[in-house]
């Protein structure tokens, strides 16, 4: 085992504080991502109200944040909001992901989106208010969870053999 990995097997995991502050970094870098892309979109396929196309939109817009973070994930394993909260993904080995581990997390990352969305269904919720607060409580669970893991890794690194290491000891 070289020392770089070696190293990395050292690193402890981030507190919860520097991954909501990471979460909320990442969400404000995404919001241009997110814009530019729907822009092109928009003018691709002629789109003249929001809600024409909305279903090809977030097809979209799911394919254009996957290649941002399994590109990140996979080159380097910090996406910029990563590097600014010095926080790294890795496999449990301390090794770099591949891109289909880094698409396997990806995926499994919407985890907290599920119980949120299955929730709203069988309550039959249908006011704007309601269901963002039943999305922002899904969220903030989500992100207590590491508390559970003996390692502090949420679900979705469990699952697909990741992990969240701190980039200084």
């Amino acid at each position: 085992m070289s020392v770089g990995v070696a190293r990395q097997n050292e690193l402890p995991a981030p507190d919860l504080r520097r991954r909501i502050a990471a979460f909320v970094y990442e969400g404000v870098l995404l919001f241009g991502v997110v814009m530019t892309t729907a822009l092109f979109y928009a003018g691709i396929v002629q789109q003249r109200h929001a809600m024409v196309g909305r279903s090809g939109l977030m097809a979209v817009l799911f394919v254009v944040l996957g290649l941002y973070f399994v590109w990140f994930w996979s080159h380097g394993g910090q996406t910029l909001a990563m590097k600014s909260w010095r926080i790294r993904v890795v496999r449990t080995d301390g090794k770099p992901l591949t891109a289909w581990r880094a698409l396997s997390r990806y995926l499994l990352s919407w985890l907290w989106f599920l119980p949120a969305c299955v929730a709203l269904n069988v309550w039959g919720i249908q006011d704007a208010r309601m269901i963002l607060c039943v999305l922002l409580g899904g969220v903030v669970v989500y992100a207590l969870t590491p508390l559970l893991n003996p390692l502090r890794q949420l679900p979705h690194d469990a699952l697909c053999g990741t992990r969240i290491v701190s980039t200084f000891p």
